[in-house]
């Protein structure tokens, strides 16, 4: 069997539709979508079994023409316990907080055949998490890791279904894997840049998960009392989460907070060897551009060198020059494509009747609790990432405590994520003593 020949999707978001009409025509695979059964996930099943397996991807903006497109599922599973058939590749498109809890529903003898698993949006050490377990099962698997999913994708009718939109989509990812050098990330390097997209190889996985962009830009965004309070209360007004205040959360002070945050992660890579990032250069040349008129080139290139409050300021002019997509087509009134209204999600009920908590700010929970950990086992202060977690597990508390007649999710828990903290600052730890 060649490399890619038969490659399995596991989630059922938006990125995974985009994803499957990417691999499949890329890559000419037999493709198959597994997700666990939930509210969401069922909605999405039945649009696939409506339309005979078809998946869809349309476009926001005409220069991202080679992501539009639709394909074909080849097999469809309900449930990763039901995973059958010999699968060569496995792609993980679940948030990162659920990544062993998916792989280990899966039958060890399938698993043990998989030859690669490709982690599409993970945090610090999850490369090692999934190595463990796999090496657990005498598993020799490549596993690669990228630096995230690479653009905004979003369902059409804003419901899950068969059908996506993506609106926007980063310059360049990084790809980190345990086989240094890899031809498989090779060949997904030229899938990546036939799409538009540079893939730039790291030496190791550890260093292409830093270069995660919700790393340094979610927990300010969400963990704070403007978000978490449209998250959790029953407010009838929509927020949205990248607009400014009052439509959204950010302020001066959400920016203060973002830029000492990234401070710490530094502090953190420059302990662990690993090169530190110009944020601002970070933002815009990898991610989501901005009109050199709204921020110069010598701004961006020089903004780590910077005193804090010329940073805030550009950091405030990033957001600002986002509300909109500065590279959409406008329409005849003048308007350019609302980029900036990303409803903030709240709780809701799910499948199983229990009151839940949506991916943001749940999976950024997992996320920043992991980099505090690790802060820890290299012995360093994050003052910053300390408030905002203080600051989400005492809405968690506050919540548990007003709604005690109510079934909650584990995800009401404060959790500490000690199996996967040990795990993964044991491993950190030796690398910086090698």
């Amino acid at each position: 069997m060649r490399d890619f020949e038969r490659i399995l999707l596991l989630g059922t978001g938006p990125a995974s539709v985009q994803l499957a009409v990417n691999v499949k025509s890329q890559l000419n695979c037999y493709l198959g979508i597994a997700g666990r059964e939930s509210f969401r996930s069922s909605q999405f099943f039945s649009a696939l079994k409506q339309s005979g397996s078809l998946v869809r991807a349309s476009i926001q903006n005409e220069k991202h023409r080679s992501m539009k497109g639709e394909c074909f599922v080849d097999k469809v599973f309900k449930g990763y316990e039901t995973i059958q058939g010999e699968w060569d590749t496995i792609i993980l498109t679940v948030t990162t907080d659920a990544y062993t809890e998916v792989i280990k529903q899966i039958d060890e003898n399938i698993l043990k055949q998989v030859r690669c698993i490709v982690l599409i949006s993970p945090t610090f050490g999850s490369n090692s998490l999934i190595s463990s377990y796999m090496r657990s099962l005498h598993s020799k698997a490549e596993i690669i890791s990228l630096s995230t999913y690479f653009g905004d994708t979003r369902w059409m009718h804003d419901q899950p279904s068969n059908h996506v939109l993506t609106t926007a989509v980063k310059k360049k990812i990084y790809a980190g894997s345990t086989c240094y050098p890899s031809e498989k990330v090779g060949k997904l390097r030229n899938m990546y840049e036939h799409l538009g997209i540079s893939l730039e190889v790291m030496k190791s996985p550890i260093e292409a998960e830093t270069r995660n962009i919700s790393l340094y830009v979610h927990p300010p965004l969400f963990m704070n009392d403007f978000s978490l309070n449209a998250i959790f209360e029953e407010a009838d007004t929509r927020k949205y989460v990248y607009k400014m205040f009052p439509e959204g959360p950010i302020t001066q002070y959400l920016i203060r907070d973002m830029l000492a945050q990234w401070k710490e992660i530094m502090k953190i890579l420059e302990k662990i060897n690993i090169e530190s990032i110009n944020l601002l250069k970070f933002m815009t040349d990898d991610n989501y551009a901005v009109h050199l008129e709204s921020l110069s080139r010598q701004d961006i290139e020089t903004f780590d060198r910077l005193e804090s409050v010329h940073q805030e300021y550009l950091l405030y002019i990033r957001y600002a020059s986002l509300l909109i997509d500065p590279f959409s087509e406008p329409d005849q009134d003048g308007r350019y494509f609302d980029f900036s209204a990303v409803p903030i999600r709240k709780i809701f009920i799910n499948r199983e009747g229990y009151l839940d908590i949506p991916r943001m700010p749940k999976e950024d929970y997992y996320r920043i609790k992991i980099i505090q950990g690790i802060a820890k086992h290299l012995h360093l202060d994050c003052p910053t990432i300390d408030q905002f977690i203080q600051t989400y597990e005492s809405k968690l508390k506050a919540v548990t405590q007003s709604r005690k007649n109510q079934l909650l999710s584990q995800a009401f828990a404060v959790q500490n994520f000690k199996e996967d903290l040990n795990m993964i600052g044991s491993e950190i730890v030796k690398s910086v003593e090698v």
